[in-house]
């Protein structure tokens, strides 16, 4: 089982023909769109049947996607454990100002020892909260300057 993210791989676009990988990412899009209603996919993989959940193979396109149009990709499982600066890089800030976040009680942690450990899914959520609330201030000033005539 995988504790913190620092035993991770992380898979690099070089390492995949990037016109298969879009091909295949587009074969799959495909597939899903067709089997919306199944839990279950059927595939055929090198001559064996193999039934693969649907959100499996969505997710498979999305690594897909993002592997062609030229980014890594790494798989953190929820429950994975980052440390202050894993979580400050995931967010774009400094470790001194996730720090303070974490101080603030702005995000929960636990200690290990005298290391402050974040949950990745603790993490992702005030993430998606930060994105919202930024995204709604955006919006209030686009209506505002909207009023104002500032508009195009």
């Amino acid at each position: 089982m995988i504790d913190t993210i620092e035993n991770l791989d992380t898979l690099s676009p070089d390492e995949f023909d990037a016109k298969q990988v879009s091909e295949t990412s587009r074969q799959l899009s495909a597939l899903l769109s067709k089997k919306r209603k199944r839990k279950n996919v059927q595939v055929t993989i090198d001559g064996e049947d193999c039934r693969i959940p649907a959100a499996a193979l969505r997710m498979l396109k999305d690594i897909m996607v993002q592997l062609s149009l030229g980014n890594g990709v790494t798989l953190i499982p929820v429950h994975a454990e980052l440390t202050t600066q894993e979580a400050a890089d995931l967010l774009n800030v400094s470790r001194p100002y996730l720090v303070k976040l974490l101080e603030e009680q702005k995000l929960p942690f636990r200690l290990v020892g005298s290391h402050r450990r974040v949950l990745f899914r603790d993490l992702m959520k005030f993430k998606r909260q930060q994105d919202e609330r930024r995204l709604k201030v955006l919006e209030e000033m686009a209506a505002e300057a909207q009023d104002a005539g500032l508009g195009y």
